[in-house]
């Protein structure tokens, strides 16, 4: 027998040499938890079904992967009685700065299925109420997110959870790999004056397509100065605030691509974005078009496209901002020069049908008012008397 001259050194040295086995220990697999039904507003925005610790009324959340943690609606606290805590903490939004309470070591109760030890931050969300005609109750994001696995089925509207560990992502999608501390960061490629790539918050909580800073909108010369925006408003954490609203000629997600994207662009006094480190966010009205799979543990995101990927995207322009208040649903908001105040609307005006429907619902008032090239008949209440106004909303495009 040959003697290599590992072997020969065992042998001199009385085999007192030992090799350590290179032993792996398997990761666990992810263990379904549960599964139930979710609801899509306007916009894309999920709201879930849960109860919170031993009270028995069923709260609707916002799923968010927009926000870094837990939250419950200050109003829906005084409705139940839920003893809270003051804190020092301050969370921002894209309307202000808010100091917040908590519920500590909460208990987020989901058909089936409970996460406990959860601190949920108290906030306003009348505005959020205002905007979808829904009562929002709380938000659910990293606090939840970050402990789980969650695919989100927009062809069947469901969610499912399952607990961390060996996952296998359904074939012909793309895994997304975010930056994630709080909430998830990822760099997308988009294109109109020029191509660009930057980082944004992917962010299914926002009820719109994609967002920019005005300072990186500025800075990088990024859009075409031919196409003048037109002045809208947008609602978010703190308030109302008014924005610009354009098209971007295309959006990439991976290696999905989007064209003409419906593009807000906003003055970030508050630097939520922490300008220059992002230019902005991708929001759910895009991101609705795939079916997603939040991997946090891993900081992965699959996605796959969907049977909403060709959607048309929503290019009307009215220049009216309204709101359910107190069970009517009110014209709060009328930009100069818009199709709105060229119709004849005003602060105060409550809408009352829109093309004989009644129905109140200010989802399918929206949904109506999208609608381009159609002539709208609205019959409003003004100082107490009915009137019919007309309303065409105009293309941005």
């Amino acid at each position: 027998m040959k003697l290599t001259p590992l072997l020969l050194l065992l042998l001199l040295t009385g085999n007192c040499l030992t090799v350590p086995a290179q032993e792996q220990q398997p990761e666990p697999r992810a263990m379904f938890k549960t599964r139930f039904p979710f609801t899509m507003l306007s916009g894309g925005v999920i709201i879930i079904r849960a109860t919170i610790n031993n009270y028995k009324d069923s709260l609707n959340f916002i799923l968010d992967t927009g926000s870094g943690g837990i939250s419950l609606d200050s109003t829906t606290c005084e409705e139940l009685n839920i003893p809270l805590k003051p804190s020092d903490v301050t969370i921002r939004g894209i309307a202000g700065l808010v100091k917040v309470k908590y519920l500590y070591n909460g208990k987020l109760n989901l058909p089936g299925y409970t996460v406990d030890g959860l601190n949920f931050h108290v906030n306003d969300y009348e505005i959020l109420t205002s905007v979808y005609g829904v009562k929002i109750d709380g938000i659910v994001g990293y606090s939840f997110l970050n402990r789980h696995i969650v695919r989100l089925d927009y062809d069947s509207l469901q969610v499912e959870v399952f607990s961390p560990g060996e996952f296998k992502y359904p074939r012909n999608g793309y895994v997304l790999k975010p930056l994630i501390s709080s909430i998830p960061v990822l760099n997308f490629r988009f294109r109109d004056r020029k191509r660009f790539a930057n980082r944004f918050y992917f962010d299914t909580g926002a009820g719109l397509s994609f967002l920019l800073s005005k300072e990186f909108a500025n800075d990088s010369s990024v859009l075409a100065t031919k196409r003048k925006p037109v002045l809208t408003q947008a609602e978010g954490l703190g308030g109302k605030m008014s924005m610009s609203l354009t098209v971007v000629k295309e959006v990439a997600v991976g290696p999905y691509k989007f064209k003409k994207v419906p593009t807000f662009i906003f003055d970030d006094l508050y630097n939520i974005t922490n300008y220059p480190f992002l230019g902005g966010l991708v929001g759910n009205d895009l991101l609705r078009r795939f079916n997603v799979i939040l991997n946090y543990p891993k900081r992965q995101i699959h996605i796959i496209p969907n049977k909403h990927f060709n959607d048309f995207f929503d290019y009307a322009y009215t220049g009216l901002g309204i709101y359910y208040i107190e069970g009517k649903i009110v014209v709060e908001d009328v930009v100069p020069q818009s199709p709105g105040d060229e119709g004849g609307f005003r602060s105060g005006d409550v809408i009352v049908a829109i093309n004989n429907n009644f129905s109140n619902n200010i989802q399918t008032y929206k949904a109506m008012m999208q609608t381009l090239g159609e002539r709208l008949k609205i019959v409003i209440q003004r100082d107490g008397e009915l009137e019919v106004l007309y309303l065409k909303p105009k293309s941005i495009l």
